[in-house]
């Protein structure tokens, strides 16, 4: 009988499994939106080199989220929260959890969520990929594929525990103090809605 490497051995790592063959899929055929996220993206195929390990938060090196940018019907407001723990406003998402077994239906379940819409519809393409710090296992990064998602016309947002606060505001007006990395979304997010207009 083999010995189990320590990789396999990582909690929760065997439920990531198809997160994982999602992820680098997805990744790999994307065309990213720009020079910053083509860099991000390439640097995030490099960490799911680790296996299913580097979906889950306890990957110190770093770890894959998912996040969404959502858009009411027209495309006239997106909906921001102003998070909780370090009191900025910034894009719906979160920790890929082991249930979850596509990267776009995680950012569709974090805006569910964190909004409390009902009804909400994700775009399969990344936005966006941005690597940023956060303090996590003391101290590793966050790998967040972005993605725009749609409410439904006449949505009512409700506030989750983990925000302050939740706004929609225009596109060309968004709230301070702004998280960095959020408003560069705005343009693929738009983008991603005429297509689906089509």
């Amino acid at each position: 009988m083999e010995q189990e490497s320590s990789r396999d051995s990582a909690p929760g790592v065997g439920a990531y499994a198809a997160l994982h063959a999602d992820a680098t899929a997805l990744l790999a055929g994307w065309t990213p939106t720009g020079a910053a996220a083509g860099g991000a993206r390439d640097r995030t195929l490099d960490l799911l080199a680790d296996g299913p390990a580097a979906l889950g938060r306890e990957h110190r090196a770093g770890h894959i989220t998912a996040s969404a940018l959502v858009l009411d019907a027209t495309g006239e407001r997106i909906l921001l929260c102003l998070h909780g723990k370090f009191h900025r406003w910034v894009q719906l998402g979160g920790h890929c959890e082991p249930g979850d077994r596509t990267l776009a239906g995680a950012a569709l379940r974090e805006a569910g969520e964190e909004s409390g819409i009902a009804g909400l519809v994700v775009d399969p393409v990344p936005i966006d990929v941005d690597i940023h710090p956060v303090a996590c296992q003391g101290g590793s990064l966050h790998h967040d594929v972005r993605f725009a998602v749609f409410a439904p016309a006449g949505a009512t947002e409700r506030v989750s525990d983990e925000s302050e606060a939740l706004g929609w505001f225009p596109p060309d007006r968004l709230p301070e103090p702004l998280a960095g990395g959020t408003a560069q979304l705005v343009a693929p997010a738009l983008a991603a809605l005429r297509r689906r207009a089509r």
